[in-house]
């Protein structure tokens, strides 16, 4: 029998990476997007993953307006806890191991340092809450589920969504001739997702479960982050910093919340790189994938 993976979240900028690399390593791959499966439908989870009985699901789908989350937290909490119930329960019907993406945002940031697996957690907002409930959920009902803990993904299946990421936003306005302003007092680890996507499929083919973290290769404010940007693109923009006074939000975020790949590590996993390589693998990747485009490939 071949190997069967499930990818939920199917057509986001990490759903995409995770399919094209299970389908290099041989695995049947069954992709299941928002617009045609709700994951917070027990029985069309249930359906989908009967129907196809992968010994694996990965879970990339996700409800990320972080600030929206705070004027509609059940919204955030049934996408992001109660359909991980969902799917916890389906896998553990089908002898499949379920591979969960969880958040950064899990923890407050007082630390002011990189994040271990063994840290203790605090969420400070709805949307941070959603997602500790979702690793809850997945280790409550499984015995082996894999949680991997990420921040900041960012790759070229962004093109393709309504929403984008960090790098199409700091283009755009670099493009527009917009001043561009970006929190400095804020750190995270920004995350290549094709590189996310394989370090994942690596955990799970060595048999690896509980929480990981697999952030970007270093600790960088946004305000660095959107340099790096910018320098790797050859663009000259309008930038400056501000901070968490100026630039007030719905929701609280942690000021701090880079991911420390301790396990990781221990499992002679190929590091993740820094993130200047990893911007020049999007940038690369992007002229690619709009070439494509533009020449009517598919």
């Amino acid at each position: 029998m071949g190997k069967k993976a499930a990818v939920f979240g199917a057509f986001g900028q990490l759903g995409v990476e995770l399919c094209a690399e299970l389908r290099r390593r041989g695995y049947e791959v069954g992709a299941f997007e928002r617009a045609r499966l709700d994951i917070t439908n027990a029985e069309q989870v249930e359906k989908a993953i009967g129907g196809l009985d992968p010994s694996v699901v990965f879970n990339a789908a996700a409800y990320n307006q972080v600030d929206v989350a705070e004027r509609e937290p059940m919204a955030a909490m049934e996408a992001n806890g109660l359909a991980v119930r969902n799917l916890a329960l389906a896998c553990r019907q089908n002898d499949a191991q379920l591979v969960h993406f969880s958040t950064d945002y899990v923890f407050d940031g007082e630390l002011r340092r990189p994040y271990r697996e063994t840290d203790a957690v605090h969420p400070l907002g709805a949307y941070a809450v959603s997602k500790l409930a979702g690793e809850l959920y997945a280790q409550s009902y499984l015995d082996k589920a894999l949680i991997v803990r990420t921040s900041g993904v960012f790759g070229p299946g962004a093109l393709r969504t309504a929403r984008g990421n960090f790098p199409e936003l700091m283009l755009r306005l670099a493009r527009e001739g917009k001043p561009i302003r970006v929190v400095e007092d804020h750190v995270a680890s920004p995350t290549y997702a094709p590189r996310l996507a394989a370090r994942s499929i690596d955990l799970y083919e060595k048999n690896a479960s509980g929480i990981f973290h697999i952030g970007g290769g270093q600790p960088i404010s946004w305000f660095e982050y959107a340099k790096v940007i910018f320098g790797v693109f050859g663009v000259t923009a309008d930038l400056k910093p501000t901070n968490e006074r100026e630039y007030r939000t719905a929701a609280r975020r942690p000021k701090f919340s880079a991911l420390e790949n301790a396990r990781m590590a221990e499992l002679g996993i190929t590091p993740m790189p820094p993130l200047a390589e990893a911007v020049r693998e999007y940038r690369a990747a992007r002229e690619k994938a709009l070439a494509a485009a533009a020449s009517g490939e598919r």
